[in-house]
């Protein structure tokens, strides 16, 4: 078998798309011969250079009258708590009277996101570039869904987003599937706002209900990702890292508390360096790894070891700085994009 051609151009959304449709053509569920096809089947069917991500247009950018949604994206490690803390979120929103939409990747109602949900229970096998478009894929069928929402003036609040995909990629350390080709189809999607990492230790994940149930949840798949998140985070993940693994452990095992206890209102700050709840200030910091020049998107990292009820307030109070920012049309009339 030839080796993988090393592709160096920019992807675009065509070439994303192109990927999946040669993959679509084949018995997917059958085991792939050569992951060579489907690269040049990709290749061929998309242009030499691939046009520029494309500007915002009228029917995407909010009014004056309008200001557009705010687009905030939670990550972290497989039981990190992430749904939890999205539907806390969704109902801060609702009783602001704010129109949100909350939506979750992989997308798995999709039928590219039923063969993402297949191979993620391990049902079928498939090679790590063409899951990784897969993924990537996921994400672009909803794209312009995204930017008509945020547009409209509705806040949306994602369980993952594009840098999970490079992430999880990236952990798999397969040499052909380096951070520059993993982030690479992600560019020209809808960019967030701002993007909270749950940080919790992959030990105390792995002691919280469900582990296991998937293929990414094994706790050196988990310990690398994390890591890389920690490098994406950059300087906030100094000042920011999550607790040690022995407290956020026996916290993980306290039961998750009613919506209802995260009512009350939080101080807003503008300041992203601040530590978070119960952050340890002795814990390695983030942002000297090989990710951290990856970093387009504003990452915060919140410690998802502290109770459910200060990790809510914590994010609550990051969340609510970063909707004044673009009520306030200081971070553009129109969402960007990821670069």
């Amino acid at each position: 078998m030839t080796p993988l051609p090393t592709l160096s151009l920019t992807y675009s959304g065509s070439l994303v798309v192109a990927c999946v449709d040669a993959f679509l053509a084949a018995n997917w569920h059958a085991r792939m011969a050569s992951i060579n096809d489907l690269a040049t089947a990709a290749i061929a069917s998309s242009s030499a250079s691939p046009p520029p991500p494309q500007q915002q247009t009228s029917s995407t950018t909010a009014t004056a009258s309008t200001p557009r949604g705010a687009f905030i994206v939670l990550e972290g490690l497989d039981r990190s708590g992430k749904t939890t803390q999205v539907k806390l979120l969704e109902q801060r929103f609702v009783e602001a009277g704010r129109p949100v939409k909350v939506m979750r990747f992989p997308d798995r109602s999709t039928p590219i996101g039923q063969m993402i949900d297949s191979y993620l229970k391990s049902d079928v096998a498939m090679e790590d570039h063409v899951i990784h478009l897969l993924f990537s894929a996921n994400r672009w069928e909803a794209a312009a869904h995204i930017s008509a929402l945020l547009a409209a003036g509705t806040t949306l609040v994602c369980d993952r987003f594009h840098l999970s995909g490079i992430a999880y990629s990236a952990a798999k350390r397969n040499p052909a599937l380096p951070l520059p080709w993993a982030a690479g189809p992600e560019r020209g999607l809808p960019r967030p706002d701002l993007v909270l990492f749950l940080d919790l230790d992959e030990r105390a994940a792995r002691a919280r209900g469900g582990w296991g149930d998937e293929r990414y949840e094994r706790e050196a798949m988990q310990a690398r990702v994390r890591a890389i998140f920690r490098d994406m985070a950059g300087a906030d993940a100094a000042a920011a890292a999550a607790t040690a693994s022995t407290t956020a452990a026996a916290t993980a095992a306290a039961p998750t508390t009613t919506a209802a206890s995260t009512s009350a209102p939080a101080s807003a700050s503008t300041s992203d360096s601040t530590p978070t709840a119960g952050a340890s200030a002795s814990a390695p910091a983030g942002g000297h790894g090989p990710a951290a020049a990856l970093r387009s998107e504003e990452i915060a990292v919140v410690d998802a070891g502290a109770s459910v009820e200060d990790v809510a307030e914590e994010i609550w109070r990051r969340v609510e700085a970063k909707v004044r920012q673009v009520d306030a049309g200081e971070l553009g009339a129109a969402v960007s994009v990821v670069e």
